[in-house]
């Protein structure tokens, strides 16, 4: 299932010569200093990684994750962490995905109306996947800040476990309560789907903006300690979350509006225009940036775009890996892209904040 293009092909456009691409450049990341020996190029991005907690702050884990419809939790997640040595990933299930589908224009929208219960009920199934992932395939759940020190401490892969869109609610806060109690600690509020929080970017507009239902939610997201999340959210939608926000914000995945650095795109109305992000970055927050750019060099010149509008202090990254293509279909490489952004321009001190620091901000703040 993708999550975030309109359909397979907004992400398959680049396919071919995309993930050719990818592996010829990471086969060959070791020569771009000839002079250098072979272990060389990597050796500072290891050592940031190795003394800092990285996150993906948006992710379904690739083809067989969390949104796979057939795939049981393996050990595949825990390995390709490892591999990568990225510290965390911020696990998102999909509630509106049995739900989704291509209307006649080829874009993502939601098929039906699902009867009462239907979203809840797979969301829950979604957890329960989760919880077996936890038990029996090498990952750590983060409950708390204190939960992601203990694991990178240890050298063990953790999770922190996300909703995209809540519109199982259906304007039932105890449910919100309830996925809380079963370890979610980030929640965004909406996707695909039309709900009773707020309008999405790529939908109609309905409600102008955030509802009085929405604004209870962020609230009782600061209550319980989770995350709010405004990725898909129109610009009304997030200026209304920013008036009700006692919280940091974050917005998980996407890329600046016309980003040279990602070319052209089918993925434009998921972009943000340079006051959208930074509206999100007067809250204290961060954008993550997601992985569909043609080479790792030229993602990080995407982080520094944003950068370039809302500052070092409020970029994450955001892949939005899942089944559809980009640069990390799953994560034994990522180690490779700290070292682009050292090789890019950025100082150590800034690439740890991007790669995980400016989350992990926000995750304090909002788990306090």
């Amino acid at each position: 299932m993708t999550c975030c293009g309109h359909a397979l092909t907004r992400r398959d456009w680049m396919s071919s010569t995309l993930l050719s691409s990818v592996g010829a450049m990471f086969a060959g990341c070791a020569g771009t200093r000839p002079e250098a020996p072979a272990a060389a190029p990597l050796a500072a991005a290891t050592a940031l990684l190795r003394d800092n907690i990285s996150v993906d702050v948006h992710t379904h884990a690739g083809a067989n994750g969390v949104t796979s419809r057939t795939a049981r939790p393996s050990d595949d997640i825990a390995r390709g962490m490892r591999a990568g040595r990225i510290a965390v990933l911020c696990l998102a299930d999909v509630p509106d995905g049995p739900i989704l589908g291509r209307n006649a224009q080829n874009v993502l929208v939601a098929q039906r109306t699902p009867e009462p219960g239907f979203l809840y009920t797979y969301h829950l199934d979604r957890l329960a996947w989760i919880d077996e992932l936890v038990a029996k395939h090498g990952i750590r759940r983060a409950l708390t800040p204190a939960d992601l020190e203990a694991a990178h401490a240890a050298g063990q892969p953790a999770i922190i476990v996300d909703i995209e869109g809540l519109d199982f609610l259906e304007g039932k806060l105890e449910r919100l309560e309830e996925s809380y109690r079963r370890g979610v600690r980030t929640m965004q509020l909406v996707h695909y789907t039309p709900n009773d929080i707020g309008d999405f970017q790529t939908g109609a507009v309905t409600h102008n903006g955030l509802t009085p239902f929405g604004a209870d939610v962020i609230r009782a997201c600061h209550r319980l300690g989770v995350v709010v999340d405004v990725a898909h959210a129109t610009a009304d939608t997030l200026k209304h979350a920013v008036q009700v926000s006692t919280r940091p914000l974050l917005l998980s995945h996407t890329a600046l509006r016309d980003s040279k650095a990602q070319g052209p795109t089918p993925l434009t109305e998921r972009q943000i225009t340079p006051d959208h992000a930074r509206a999100l970055a007067e809250t204290g927050g961060s954008i993550g940036i997601w992985h569909f750019f043609p080479s790792l060099e030229r993602y990080v010149d995407g982080l520094k775009e944003m950068a370039d509008v809302v500052g070092v202090d409020h970029v994450s990254i955001g892949t939005d890996t899942s089944s559809s293509p980009g640069l990390f279909a799953q994560y034994d490489h990522f180690a490779q892209l700290v070292d682009a952004m050292l090789r890019g321009g950025f100082t150590p001190a800034d690439a740890a904040k991007i790669v995980g620091g400016n989350y992990l901000r926000i995750f304090a703040a909002s788990t306090a």
